[in-house]
């Protein structure tokens, strides 16, 4: 079980991937901008963040770049998962520091074992 940190400002998205997350056994954190994100993830620690990009203020991008340039948080593999569906997108956010990048729809069983993943690395 992992503690994941959901960093997304649908409330759609955010209790159908809380659903998903919780039913594959992690424990998830939520947080519904980017600014908000960043300090739960400095004070909670979580051992993956999923990142939005479209987020009110700071964007995704933005966020991701943050995360990866803190010294608290740098460790923390941030997966994005974004409607942004463009190459430059996966490029950019991958670029930002982000290890995968998933455009939304995901599949859940995709994106759990993804995960998966992620945290056994």
């Amino acid at each position: 079980m992992a503690r994941i940190l959901l960093i997304e400002d649908s409330p759609t998205d955010r209790a159908v991937f809380t659903q998903w997350l919780q039913r594959g056994g992690h424990q998830v954190l939520l947080a519904t901008n980017a600014e908000d994100g960043l300090e739960l993830a400095r004070k909670q620690l979580p051992d993956l963040i999923l990142m939005d990009v479209v987020l009110p203020g700071m964007n995704g991008f933005q966020a991701t770049r943050a995360l990866t340039r803190d010294d608290a948080t740098s460790k923390i593999p941030v997966l994005i998962v974004s409607t942004k569906s463009m190459e430059t997108d996966r490029a950019w956010g991958m670029r930002q520091g982000a290890v995968d990048y998933v455009v939304k729809p995901p599949r859940e069983e995709d994106l759990l074992e993804r995960i998966k993943q992620l945290v056994a690395a």
